[in-house]
């Protein structure tokens, strides 16, 4: 989807005639043809709870195997 850096937003093909020109400021727009990704903090806290869960799962095998 196109974004107007000047103006700060998104613009669609339907709001001007020229999908290439803000309707606001009538700059040339820039397309971003991938999704963004992820914020790190995002991934900060997928990799944390991924260490988490290893460890206890770690701890849990441990204690079963010395109460068996």
């Amino acid at each position: 989807m196109p974004w107007c850096e000047a103006c700060s937003r998104f613009v669609e093909g339907s709001d001007t005639g020229s999908p290439e020109r803000c309707p606001g400021c009538g700059r040339t727009v820039a397309s971003h043809a991938a999704e963004p990704s992820a914020p790190w903090h995002f991934k900060l806290l997928v990799a944390a709870v991924v260490a988490y869960l290893g460890f206890r799962a770690y701890q849990g095998a441990v204690w079963l195997l010395g109460h068996l």
